[in-house]
């Protein structure tokens, strides 16, 4: 009896691992996740593991993914604080919407969604951030936060002040639209103590 077939499909395994380990694509990763554990359900049953590959496929398929999709759905997510009257009125030069354009943009390079809040007033959206209910937030420049702009920074229409460094460094090195002024504010933690 010829079982080079049992070979091949073991050969997959590595294949199908090592597929995970360097897709950028976090959604990607998700889809060969669910081969691999195809897969190895298909070996367990083919070397006739009944119990196993049944055991593979229904949790470490079916329920990993699941679990996995939810964790990425909601982890790449970027949250921007806006005022509840400036996704609604247009601004006479576009400034708004190409920032927002430009957002999405740069955050759908990272397999990203950009989640827009609107709050209602401006110590809302302050207290947002520092709440760390968002990430960053976005205000005309007059409401903002003026005392933490860079000197020689010109005036721009908005102000966004985002509270985390990486999302602060990748909006700075790739923002191309001049159409706010951008800092950084470290949050306070929320009463913890770390060693």
């Amino acid at each position: 009896m010829n079982d080079s077939y049992v070979y091949i499909i073991v050969a997959l395994l590595p294949l199908a691992a090592s597929m995970v380990v360097l897709q950028v694509n976090p959604y990607h990763a998700l889809v060969i996740r669910g081969i691999l554990g195809a897969v190895a359900a298909l070996v367990y049953a083919v070397l006739g593991a009944a119990d196993v590959a049944l055991t593979e496929a229904l949790v470490g398929t079916m329920l990993a993914i699941t679990l996995y999709a939810v964790a990425v759905r909601s982890s790449l997510v970027m949250r921007l604080g806006i005022l509840n009257d400036e996704s609604s009125e247009a601004d006479d030069d576009g400034y708004f919407g190409q920032l927002m354009d430009n957002l999405r943009t740069i955050f759908g390079k990272r397999h990203m969604r950009l989640e827009v809040v609107p709050y209602t007033n401006t110590q809302a959206l302050h207290r947002a951030l520092m709440d760390k209910e968002v990430h960053a937030i976005c205000a005309p420049s007059e409401q903002s936060y003026q005392d933490d702009a860079l000197p020689g920074d010109e005036k721009q229409p908005y102000h966004t002040a985002i509270r985390v460094q990486r999302i602060y460094d990748i909006i700075q090195n790739e923002l191309s639209s001049p159409g706010t002024t951008l800092t950084y504010v470290n949050t306070p933690d929320s009463g913890e103590k770390h060693p």
